[in-house]
Order: structure tokens, then sequence, then C-alpha cells
């Protein structure tokens, strides 16, 4: 297979600097057509790889917490659409042959397999495997003359084409398949911009929907005649107070051993004098006005740092990795520190690199933030971690999987 792919590759790499604009109109157009079956194809091997690859458990084996996550730091996806990849391989690999033929045919994308997909699932749990097939079938043919949107709002009442007694049954299991979906598909992303602000994009279902309008539509109104704020500010201001009441509520759980807490790294100078910005634990540049606003309402505590930001002292060393120390740790680390995780530091324990049982001693250069999946892969595989030249960690791999054991880092958390 590597092979016949690679001459694939060959043949599509050929293509992409051939002069298109010689070509004449109707073979431009079949251009396209070939180029998008031939996208499908390509599509429907790689459910199968990842199908396989999520069976064998190889994700795991090399230190991810999912295959999602795998495929994210392998194939530089997202996490969300990771999921979509790996749900719909496990879909065609339990009973929908005929989609994947459809697929590896080029009669139909990604995104209507997924629709007939999840319609031949209802369809199986409310009738039959017959009615499914037709179903199948019927959507299929309908993929040739519209998008994935309208083949799902077409699909809601396939039994009407394929099992008309059972349809009014169907649609309740339909409507429930959905509500189903919908809690596997929910999803909030926090993404950060290179302007140093945060987009938020995501997916609610219905009652989380519901709880968030409930919370900010009051919140939203305009204030009065004189507010010139639009609709998309008012609710993001919003969203800010709700965060600030829950945080004055004090009920929060605590985060890696501390209250819920925002903080925010200065200057002392930069604090008195208005000088410079500050620097939150996520990684975020603040303007001097908004760090001293915060200061307003907050507990100082000292902490000093070298030219390179690197952490020298922060209060008093104590028996256990919290406080100040724990503290010392996300504004060095920023997160999980193992490769390729993303997890911020309010998912993470401190572990240390001797372990404590066995002398080593509960100081900063002993000290790794880890989340607990990797928490856990540290304590049972051979991993090993180590600070490098620069004072960070760095990972080292089993020899099975990198035989020149070459150390690996985090980029995800890094602020320069």
């Amino acid at each position: 297979m590597v092979e016949e792919l690679a001459q694939a590759d060959d043949a599509v790499a050929a293509c992409v600097d051939a002069a298109a604009w010689s070509l004449p109109e109707h073979e431009l157009v079949a251009a396209l057509d070939a180029a998008h079956r031939l996208q499908q194809r390509l599509a429907a091997v790689t459910l199968t790889l990842v199908r396989e690859i999520d069976g064998r458990g190889t994700a795991r084996a090399q230190g991810a917490s999912t295959t999602m996550v795998w495929l994210r730091e392998r194939l530089r996806m997202t996490v969300p659409a990771a999921r979509r990849l790996v749900d719909l391989a496990t879909a065609l690999d339990t009973g929908n042959p005929g989609i994947r033929q459809a697929l590896a045919d080029g009669a139909i994308n990604l995104d209507q397999a997924r629709v007939i997909a999840d319609t031949a699932t209802t369809v199986h749990r409310s009738a039959h495997a017959e009615a499914a097939d037709k179903a199948v079938g019927v959507l299929v043919e309908w993929a040739g003359q519209f998008d994935s949107t309208l083949l799902r709002r077409m699909s809601t009442r396939i039994l009407d084409h394929v099992a008309p007694d059972l349809a009014d049954a169907a649609a309740a299991a339909a409507l429930a398949a959905e509500d189903a979906r919908a809690t596997r598909d929910r999803h909030l992303t926090i993404s950060e911009q290179t302007d140093g602000r945060l987009r938020l994009t995501g997916t609610l279902d219905a009652e989380t929907a519901a709880l968030l309008h409930a919370a900010i539509d009051p919140l939203s109104a305009p204030t009065g005649p004189d507010d010139t704020r639009c609709p998309g500010q008012r609710r993001h201001d919003a969203l800010t107070d709700v965060c600030r009441l829950a945080l004055r509520t004090g009920d929060l759980p605590d985060s890696g051993s501390d209250p819920a807490q925002v903080v925010v790294t200065t200057g002392y100078d930069t604090l008195t004098r208005q000088l410079n910005a500050g620097a939150l634990d996520i990684g975020l540049q603040l303007t001097p006005d908004t760090v001293r606003r915060l200061a307003c309402d907050a507990t100082i505590l000292p902490a000093v740092l070298d030219g390179a930001g690197q952490v020298l002292d922060v209060g008093r060393q104590r028996r256990l990795i919290t406080g100040p120390l724990r503290r010392a740790l996300v504004l060095r680390d920023g997160g999980c520190a193992f490769p390729g995780c993303d997890r911020p530091p309010r998912w993470c324990a401190a572990h240390h690199i001797h372990h404590w049982a066995d002398g080593g001693p509960t100081n900063l250069t002993n000290a790794v933030l880890l989340c607990g999946h990797h928490h856990r892969h540290i304590h049972h595989s051979n991993w090993t971690v180590q600070l490098g030249d620069n004072g960070r960690p760095e990972f080292v791999p089993p020899a099975w999987l990198d035989p020149d054991q070459v150390p690996r880092r985090n980029h995800y958390h890094r602020r320069t």
C-alpha cells in the first residue's frame, strides 16, 4: 500500500504545477471532477488506516491520550476534526460497506458519508438491517443532487421511502438519535490568536444553549440610550460578568490544589510606575492599566525571574508542590509539558522527576507539570523526563519508539 500511495503521490505532484490556464473549458471541468473523485477515494483509504490505528491502540502506545490527540499531533488537524474522522471510520467498519464503496467510488464526499452513516444507524435501530441498506442506497443516489445539509434534512423522513409502516415511530427515534449526536459532538475550543486575544468556537447541546442564554441574556441588554456597544460586544461583556460572578462564589473546584484564580505576572516597577505589560498564566499579555486594575483586588506574591524569564525563586520551599512552588511551575511550563499535549495548568498535577519517595527533593528543578493521562503514562512507561540546558522539561522516548532517543519538547505553551 505504501508503494502504491507513493506512486499516486508522484502522479498528483506532477499535476500541481500543470498549466491549468491552457486547458479548454470542458477539460478544466473534467479535471476538477477527477480531482474531487480522487480526493474522496483517498478519504476512504484514510478512514481505513485511521480505523486500524485506532483499533491497534497505536496512539496510547506512543504516549497520546486518545487517537484524536495523536492525529492532531501527527497530521496537524484539530481534535474535533479528528474525532469526526475516527467516528466515521468506526461507523463504516461496523456494517456500512455501501457507504465505504460509494466514498471509494467518488460518488459521495466525507460530509455526505457522515450523514448517510448516521441515518443508516438510526434506521437500523428503529427498523431492520434491510431497511438500513435501502436507506443507504436512496441517500447515495440523492447525494448526487444535494449537499450534506440538505441531505441531512431529507434523511429525517427516509423511512417514508424505505419502510412507510415504521415512519412515525422512527421519527421519534431519529429525534432521540439527533439528541445523542448533539451530546456526542458538544465541544468548546479556546484558541489563542496572534494579537493576544482568544477565539471561542464550539457546538452546544440544547440544554447548555438554554443555560447560556439564561445566564447572559439579562446581562447583555443595552444599559441605556448611551450604550454604543454592538450586540456581540454586549454578549462578550455579559460572559465576562458571568465568569466574575462564578469566581466570587468560592464554590468552584480547586485548580491544581489552589483555589480557582487568575494569575498575572508583572514586575514591581511595572506595577507601581505603569510600565510595560503583564502576562497571564495562559500566555496572553495585558496592558499596564489592566494590570493595575486587577491588582486592586488581588493578592501580591513575589516571583524573581532572570533576564530570560526563568523562575529563580517564588516564596519559600514547601514539602508539597503547592502554593508559590506550583505557581513557579505554571510560569515555567505553561501547562502539561509532555510533547504534543495542550492541557492547561488547571488540569495538571506536579510530578517529581526524581520520585519524592526515592529521596527526590521538592523544588523547581525536580518538578514538571503533567496532565492526568501523561502523569500516569510517565509512571508506567519507559519515557523519561529531564530538564534541558535551557532549564525547561524535555522527554526522552523509549528506544522502541525512537532508536536514537532524541529528546522531545512541548511547543504548545511557548511564550516566545
